[in-house]
């Protein structure tokens, strides 16, 4: 019999390589002096997703994340992956079978870092060729080089040692990984480098995460679905990004993410065709006169200057259409643009950084519209509009 009081295993843990679903049904942490860790909570972390689990110290997410992998076990309840309550199989057999990245990394000091990379599948009695094979691929995934691998965890960086702490996680290509706080202990411009190496990675892999985090950035940033928990493990709401910025469920959602959601929230809502506005535009070999009459009857002070094949070539002012020369002679370069997939963030970063009043939208070199500080502002109220409730206000 197990701690939770069932009857113990048999059989062998779900299996690895494609991404399995967590299922928690009445999953709860109480301890012996009768402190509660975690309440029953009833999750699913839908298979291939990254769910992030934030709040503050206290709320009970490392240990909800801990529980999977029985690290802790649970007082009550089931913990199924792939529809197998994991309570019931050999704990050690379980956890060679999720990824677990800590921190501190914990890689083995002893050993390089390749050693470590290929410490779970030599648990597992892969042959020497085999290991070395994934260990090479997985040191290459995660942007290590072979000399790299061949050096200690004291000889590489703080980001390098994390990229190596993952490596060692996906080395038995698990269906789950477990990510605690990966990226708190590197200063931020290299955790924002290796939060974006890891979506990168993510989209390569596909695996099922559970990420911990008390950072709500963080859990904008790289989260599909984010449970917000609270003292005691009560998760007070389980949603996507946007969702959980357009509307807090309750006063602790919305004091938790910040009165600044609205900016968060630009971050995580893309750049629709709606949103773009069409400003006038002229053709590098039209004449000047033929570029200003056409601002004229628009009533501008400047148009989008398109090649032929109705590509971005620049921008020209009306004070430059004057002359007998051509567009392409008075033409500026734009600097101020966006590829079309980017964020509304990306935008208004852009429209920042180059003091400009509006930014260009771009599909690969094809020009599709501008954004400007009053359509950015409506496309972000209309990705919200009706959605926030009247107790968390306006974003």
């Amino acid at each position: 019999m197990n701690a939770t009081g069932r009857t113990a295993p048999p059989a062998s843990p779900p299996t690895s390589g494609t991404a399995a679903e967590i299922r928690l049904e009445g999953v709860s942490k109480v301890y012996p002096d009768g402190t509660v860790g975690v309440a029953q909570l009833d999750l699913t972390f839908a298979a291939g997703e990254l769910t992030v689990l934030v709040g503050p110290s206290g709320c009970g997410k490392t240990t909800t994340m801990k529980m999977i992998n029985r690290i802790i076990e649970p007082s009550t309840g089931r913990i199924l992956l792939d529809g197998e309550d994991v309570t019931r199989v050999d704990p050690v057999k379980l956890r060679r079978r999720i990824g677990y990245v800590i921190q501190n990394v914990g890689l083995f000091p002893h050993q390089t870092v390749r050693t470590n990379v290929g410490t779970v599948p030599r648990l597992l009695g892969w042959d020497k060729a085999r290991i070395r094979a994934r260990v090479d691929e997985l040191l290459e995934t995660v942007g290590l080089d072979a000399a790299q691998g061949d050096r200690y965890p004291a000889q590489l960086s703080g980001g390098q040692r994390q990229r190596a702490g993952v490596a060692r996680a996906l080395a038995a290509d698990p269906a789950v990984l477990l990510m605690d706080e990966p990226f708190s202990a590197v200063d931020p411009v290299v955790r924002e480098r290796l939060q974006s190496e890891f979506l990168r990675l993510q989209e390569t892999v596909g695996k099922t995460i559970v990420f911990v985090t008390h950072d709500i950035e963080e859990a904008v940033r790289i989260g599909d679905r984010i449970a917000v928990m609270s003292e005691g493990g009560h998760v007070q709401q389980f949603a996507t990004p946007a969702e959980l910025l357009g509307r807090p469920a309750n006063s602790f959602v919305a004091d938790f993410v910040g009165a600044d959601r609205g900016l968060k929230r630009l971050a995580v809502t893309g750049i629709d065709a709606a949103d773009l506005e069409r400003p006038p535009f002229v053709h590098v070999d039209d004449g000047l006169a033929e570029a200003r009459a056409t601002m004229d009857r628009s009533g501008a002070r400047w148009a989008v200057v398109l090649d032929g094949a109705e590509n971005l070539h620049g921008w020209l002012s009306a004070e430059r259409a004057t002359g007998a020369g051509t567009v392409g002679s008075a033409a500026r370069r734009m600097d101020a643009w966006v590829p079309a997939d980017s964020s509304l963030k990306a935008a208004f970063a852009t429209m920042l950084q180059h003091e400009a009043g509006w930014v260009a939208v771009l599909d690969g070199d094809r020009f599709l519209g501008v954004l400007t500080p009053e359509s950015l502002h409506a496309a972000l109220r209309r990705s919200v509009e009706g959605t926030v409730p009247e107790t968390a206000g306006a974003v």
